[in-house]
């Protein structure tokens, strides 16, 4: 008990500049009934603000460095560099003709109302294999556009698809950052924490499926227009998912989709020689490529920033001091643990990050309820996923929106809700895991420790 009492109780106020933003963010768009009435990088600096003038005691230099040491962080940068190459090589296969050549080959080959399902599993073997949702969510968004526009499916339903895929694999991916953090902080090995975690997500995986299954073939969809296609032009997207599956870096696997997607561009006369650096950067029509990720690049910055400050003023502990005090039992532990890890998520909008700050205080948890370490690591990656594949200010979401504005598809992140399937069932699974298996036994590794 003696750790408890050590654990620093925080302060409420810090969170102030997260309540701030979701307060405006939120309300702006039930007011104005656009959630674009608010960009979300706007509302950041609004809650950076709040924040620097909380704390009236410590200098404004002392701050400004919390804020650059946290927009600096080497999760957050190696992040915003996947946005620019998963941008670069969004623009790039687009001039290239790749994204119609492929939606027009799936469809050539698969009925409409198998589409859907099909985007979802693809989805969550790319994830899976290349650890980064935002990475599919750049390959395969463009696609599920060209399935809606021709098929008439809802816009909605096929992002959400691939948003559900996207966190499938970025869940369960032995390669992906939130894998490797949880597993880290635990102390476990990843194939451990894989099979716990599998057998807790399968389910709401084989759930989602059907439900795309049954509401793709609900209607009278029927593929219209030119179905033609060439091979050549898929070939990037086929390049892509054997490197992910050959267990290649994300970096790898984007800027060799970029250079394919040139090369075969040029080859194909769809980008001519002038054109393959604008391509890269703004896509073919000036509004996609790197150019199209500069929004979501600058609100990552900003939200490390803010959470910089609400970090040093005592917010996190806050959560942490609050959930730790009144954990009793070992499903207790676990439901703590999974309040811990969502609540964390929610204030950081980071999945990684969100782990890196809750394992050390989820690794204390365990420890003293016998909370075996596979499946706190498992439990941790889970509630952070879930979270972050439905707040509608994470990357994810965002992301998937200004993809499919990029191709004259407008949508906002509370459109999507009502088809994120996955992450949602996969929280309902989590929950009741809990419950049925509260993990009672006592783990000998950590009587030891």
């Amino acid at each position: 008990m003696e750790k408890s009492a050590e654990q620093p109780r925080g302060r409420l106020s810090a969170l102030l500049p997260i309540g701030v933003f979701l307060v405006v963010f939120i309300g702006s768009g039930i007011l104005f009934q656009d959630f674009y009435a608010m960009p979300a990088v706007v509302g950041f600096l609004i809650a950076l603000v709040v924040a620097f003038l909380q704390n009236p005691k410590r200098s404004f230099n002392d701050k400004l460095v919390d804020v650059t040491r946290s927009m600096g962080d080497e999760n957050v940068m190696v992040m915003c560099l996947v946005f620019v190459l998963a941008g670069g090589f969004s623009g790039a296969v687009q001039a290239a003709g790749g994204v119609e050549s492929t939606v027009n080959f799936g469809l050539s080959i698969l009925p409409p109302s198998v589409a859907v399902m099909g985007v979802f599993v693809i989805g969550c073997f790319i994830s899976t294999a290349m650890g980064t949702s935002v990475g599919t969510i750049a390959a395969l968004a463009p696609i599920a556009v060209g399935i809606s526009q021709k098929t008439g499916i809802p816009a909605a339903l096929c992002i959400g698809a691939v948003v559900s895929g996207a966190m499938f694999g970025d869940n369960l991916s032995m390669i992906s950052d939130t894998t490797i953090a949880a597993t880290r902080t635990q102390g476990c090995d990843m194939k451990d924490k894989f099979r716990e975690n599998l057998k807790i997500v399968l389910p709401a995986a084989v759930i989602t499926l059907i439900l795309f299954l049954i509401l793709a073939s609900g209607g009278e969809y029927h593929a219209e227009g030119d179905l033609s296609y060439d091979f050549w032009k898929i070939l990037p997207y086929l390049v892509v998912l054997v490197g992910a599956v050959a267990g290649l870096n994300v970096f790898i696997v984007l800027t060799a989709g970029i250079v394919l997607s040139l090369v075969v561009g040029v080859a194909t006369g769809s980008i001519e020689w002038s054109q393959i650096f604008t391509v890269v950067f703004q896509g073919p029509d000036g509004s996609g490529g790197i150019k199209n990720m500069y929004d979501i690049t600058a609100i990552s910055i900003v939200v490390a920033g803010v959470i910089g400050l609400v970090k040093a003023n005592g917010g996190i502990d806050f959560i942490l001091y609050a959930i730790r005090r009144h954990v009793k039992t070992p499903r207790g532990a676990q439901l703590g643990i999974a309040l811990l890890s969502s609540l964390v998520d929610i204030s950081t909008a980071n999945n990684t990050v969100a782990i890196v700050m809750a394992g050390p205080i989820a690794k204390d948890i365990s420890t003293e309820f016998g909370v075996t370490p596979r499946r706190t690591a498992a439990l941790l990656d889970i509630f952070t996923s879930v979270w972050q594949g439905i707040i509608p200010y994470g990357a994810q979401l965002l992301y998937a929106c200004s993809g499919a504005a990029a191709l004259g598809v407008t949508l906002t992140p509370v459109e999507l809700l009502p088809y994120l399937f996955y992450p949602i069932l996969m929280g309902v699974g989590a929950l009741l895991y809990i419950l049925v298996f509260s993990g009672r036994k006592k783990a000998k590794a950590e009587k030891s420790a």
